[in-house]
C-alpha cells in the first residue's frame, strides 16, 4: 500500500476506483466495503484508492463537539495497510478545503488528481460546500467526467454506522471483548513510555506508563484490563490499569501496564498495546494492602485467561 499525504501527492500509472470515508476503527462493516473496492479494482484493471481525511471534518467544522475516535490516524493507516488496497490518500481537511463546491471537488480531486474511473460510495453520501450534493449529483458528474458510480446500499451503510456507534459505546462502557468482535481485531492504545510516580515498582508491579499524545483518541472506561504487546519482536502479556489511582491519592488519569516475564527498560519506547478483556472497575481501596491483594487477584485472573485463550 502506498500512502499519499494529500491528493496532490498521489501518483498512479493506472486509472483508479475510489471510495471515500473516515473508516474509524476499520471494523467489519468497513472491511466489507474495502473488499468490494479491492475486488472491483482487480476485475477492472484499476488501482484501488481510499480517500480519507485528517483532521476529522468534525474537528474542524464543529470544534466544540469533542469527538473521540477509535483510531488515531497512525493506527488507522497501520490497519488499512493489511487490507489489500493499493493506495491510501490522507487529505488534509481544512476550512478552505471544506469550501470547495461539489463540482470543484469532483473535478479537481477525484478526476484530475486521483484519476477516478469508478467511485464506490454510500447512498447517503453528501459532499461539496455545506454538504449540498448527493449521490444523484455524483452520478451526473460521472456522466460528465466519464466515471462510474457504484452505490453502497442503505443496509450496508447502516451496518457501518451502527458498528461505529456500538464500538465507541462498548469501549466507553469498558466492554472491550464486544468492541473487538465488531472490529475483528483487538482495540489498541499506542504511545510513548514515560516516567510515572514509580508506585508500581514499590508494589512489585513495575509499570510502563503510556502517554497518548493524540487528545482525540478514545480511551476506554477506567478499570483493569488484560493486555498484549509485541516488544522487540517478542509477544508479552500483562495487565493495564486505566484510571486515577485513587487508593494512593492520584488525581490525573494515567494508563499503566505491567507485563509478565518482561525485564527491560521501556522508557522512551513507543508501544502498541492490545486490550483483550476487562477484569474489573477501578476502585478506591481502604488500604494499600487491600490494593496489593486485588492486584494479586488481577494477576491470577489474567494468567488463567491467557492460558485458556492464547497459550497452547
Amino acid at each position: 500500500m502506498e500512502i499519499h499525504k494529500g491528493a496532490s501527492a498521489f501518483k498512479s500509472d493506472k486509472p483508479t476506483v475510489v471510495t471515500i470515508g473516515t473508516f474509524d476503527g476499520v471494523h467489519a462493516g468497513h472491511q466489507k466495503i474495502i473488499k468490494r473496492l479491492v475486488d472491483s479494482a482487480r476485475a477492472n484493471n484499476l488501482e484501488s484508492v481510499i480517500l480519507t481525511f485528517f483532521p476529522h471534518p468534525r474537528m474542524v467544522l464543529q470544534k466544540e463537539s469533542g469527538i473521540k475516535l477509535i483510531n488515531t490516524i497512525e493506527e488507522r493507516t497501520d490497519i488499512l495497510e493489511q487490507s489489500g488496497i493499493d493506495h491510501l490518500v490522507i487529505h488534509p481537511f481544512t476550512m478552505q478545503f471544506s469550501r470547495l463546491t461539489a463540482r470543484e471537488f469532483v473535478k479537481e480531486i477525484l478526476v484530475e488528481k486521483l484519476r477516478a474511473k469508478k467511485v464506490i460510495i454510500g447512498y447517503d453520501h453528501r459532499f461539496g460546500r455545506n454538504r449540498t450534493a448527493n449521490i444523484n449529483d455524483l452520478k451526473k458528474f460521472g456522466e460528465e467526467f466519464d466515471f462510474e458510480v457504484e452505490e453502497i446500499t442503505r443496509q450496508d451503510i447502516e451496518e457501518v454506522a451502527v458498528s461505529s456507534t456500538k464500538i465507541r459505546t462498548a469501549l466507553e462502557e469498558g466492554r472491550v471483548e464486544k468492541a473487538n468482535n465488531y472490529l475483528r481485531h483487538p482495540f489498541s492504545l499506542k504511545g510513548e513510555v514515560v516516567k510515572g510516580r514509580g508506585l508500581g515498582k514499590e508494589f512489585n508491579y513495575p509499570t510502563a506508563n503510556i502517554n497518548i499524545a493524540e487528545d482525540y483518541k478514545l480511551i476506554p472506561k477506567n478499570g483493569v484490563y488484560v493486555v498484549r504487546s509485541v516488544i522487540e519482536g517478542e509477544t508479552y502479556f500483562g495487565m493495564m490499569s486505566i484510571g486515577t489511582n485513587p487508593t494512593v491519592g492520584g488525581t490525573s488519569r494515567t494508563i499503566e501496564s505491567f507485563f509478565f516475564k518482561l525485564d527491560k527498560d521501556l522508557y522512551g519506547k513507543r508501544l502498541k498495546i492490545d486490550l483483550l478483556i476487562r477484569i474489573r472497575d477501578e476502585k478506591k481501596f481502604n488500604s494499600v494492602e487491600e490494593l496489593k491483594l486485588a492486584m494479586k487477584q488481577d494477576e491470577a485472573f489474567s494468567k488463567q485467561y491467557i492460558k485458556d485463550n492464547y497459550v497452547e
